[in-house]
């Protein structure tokens, strides 16, 4: 048994539909396309969460059903790697993500061409980058700030424009243009190689694929204040395609970034191409998500859902000082528009009545059933590592009072912690839990049969009363839970490690 979430979005419907229209799109414009991807490629987890059913690789087999004619461009931006911008989900820094990702492409099979640096202005960062690429057998082209840039028409159009830039040799007729996170260029990258092929009598055309939002889902269904939640940092709307109202009397969803910028790049298109194939930013997208629902109310329910756990998110990030309390009363907006409060996630009631009994941080599962287990903070145990213990015994069918890891083996790794490694805190976390837990499982039945149970918390709900350290937060998020927090710290201390 796995999580028992209502399937929503059917995930070999979509792979087909997507693969044909990209396969029209590249047709339509004699057999080269630029397609700049947006969002994450590989693990697209909000995607799964909000549209259960869908696969968190699904663009990338999607990708790979067109694999003889794909070639992958790489684009990061010199700023960022000066200031080395970091990605929020994992932990490093855009440089160190774009060789991951190279990597990533290469082991299943997709060509990687190249990698573009954008807005290059010599900085010393950019061009050790440059020479490392290099060094690796990458190639690596340069592409440089255009004043006025996206509004100077005649100049972007034009030798000191576009024609500056350093083209970049593709030889497949689908070139898809990637990036470690937002505000990297793609678009650019995009028209400025449109720029290129056109001036070199090559017919090639410019598409985008965003999984969100939803342009056929309406402005206000959960998916799409779902993702309006996820992106709150970056400060995105969701609205009304107004070209698209226009052009054809249809409603569809966009959001402000693409809206604002559709009649440059369209005017650029113009200049590029003599006439421009789109008539609204929706006319640009390829993407098919919103043909694949087959349960709205399941979509629905897990949207909301998402949108509760950004909101938690949003709170801890002001409570740590790394977000706005406007970020926050958006969200709280979105909330309201879903009709949704945080008493809607069954695990937060439970975390905070044991919080409140015991005195002491606390917290819950949610497995996959719908039963709540609970965990509280001991001298052995802090309550993440309890609650997680607890799961286990549960999903194995173990008796409560049961032993999984023995007192004597915990003492030792107390011990150590507080006697050598300098620690204050004797409890263990959940890596340690875990890793106590397989020794155990060596020569303990019990305990093997609770280590067989893991896998089965992919997908679980998890609250905590307190905001978890890095080490247990980074351990549950590693074994699927979706986790939430309270935006409270466990002590009055100013630095939390």
């Amino acid at each position: 048994m796995g999580f028992m979430q209502a399937v929503g979005f059917d995930n070999d419907t979509y792979l087909r539909m997507q693969s044909e229209q990209i396969k029209e799109r590249i047709a339509q414009f004699g057999g080269k396309l630029y397609l700049e991807f947006g969002g994450k490629l590989f693990d697209d987890y909000h995607a799964a969460r909000v549209l259960p059913g869908f696969e968190p690789d699904s663009k990338v087999r999607m990708l790979l059903t067109l694999r003889e004619q794909v070639e992958i461009v790489l684009v990061i931006n010199a700023a960022d790697i000066e200031k080395s911008k970091m990605r929020g989900d994992l932990g490093i820094t855009y440089d160190l993500d774009v060789l991951r990702l190279i990597d990533a492409f290469r082991e299943i099979g997709l060509f990687v061409g190249s990698v573009v640096i954008t807005r290059y202005s010599a900085q010393p960062a950019a061009d050790a980058f440059q020479a490392r690429l290099e060094a690796l057998g990458v190639r690596t082209y340069r592409h440089y700030p255009i004043a006025g840039y996206p509004s100077n028409l005649p100049l972007i159009t034009s030798d000191d424009g576009f024609g500056r830039n350093e083209y970049i040799e593709t030889r497949r007729p689908l070139v898809v243009v990637t990036a470690p996170g937002p505000g990297s260029g793609k678009m650019a990258v995009c028209l400025s190689q449109l720029y290129h092929e056109y001036r070199r009598g090559v017919r090639a055309g410019y598409a985008k694929f965003e999984t969100f939002p939803v342009w056929n889902l309406p402005l206000k269904h959960p998916v799409n204040l779902a993702y309006e939640a996820a992106t709150v940092d970056l400060g995105d709307v969701n609205l009304i395609d107004p070209f698209h109202l226009e052009a054809y009397g249809e409603t569809t969803v966009n959001y402000n970034r693409d809206v604002e910028v559709f009649p440059v790049l369209n005017a650029i298109l113009e200049k590029i191409m003599g006439v421009s194939p789109y008539k609204s930013p929706t006319d640009m997208g390829v993407n098919m998500a919103g043909k694949c629902i087959i349960d709205d109310d399941a979509v629905c329910e897990a949207a909301k859902q998402e949108i509760i756990r950004r909101y938690y998110s949003v709170l801890c990030a002001r409570r740590q000082g790394n977000a706005s309390d406007d970020a926050v009363l958006k969200v709280e907006l979105m909330m309201s528009q879903a009709g949704i409060s945080v008493r809607d996630r069954p695990v937060v009631a439970p975390t905070l009545e044991r919080a409140q009994k015991t005195g002491l941080p606390a917290a819950a599962i949610e497995l996959g059933d719908g039963t709540i287990v609970t965990g509280k903070t001991s001298a052995l145990l802090g309550a993440s590592a309890a609650a997680l213990l607890n799961a286990l015994k549960v999903l194995g069918g173990i008796q409560h009072e049961i032993h999984l890891i023995s007192p004597i083996i915990i003492e030792p790794i107390q011990n150590l912690k507080t006697r050598h490694l300098g620690n204050q805190n004797p409890r263990l976390h959940t890596d340690e839990i875990l890793i106590a837990l397989s020794i155990c499982a060596a020569t303990n039945p019990t305990a093997e049969l609770a280590m067989r149970q893991l896998w089965r918390l992919r997908g679980c709900e998890a609250h905590s009363s307190v905001i978890l350290s890095h080490v247990d937060d980074t351990t549950l998020r590693r074994l699927g839970l979706n986790l939430t927090s309270e935006p409270q710290y466990q002590t009055k201390k100013l630095y939390h490690k």
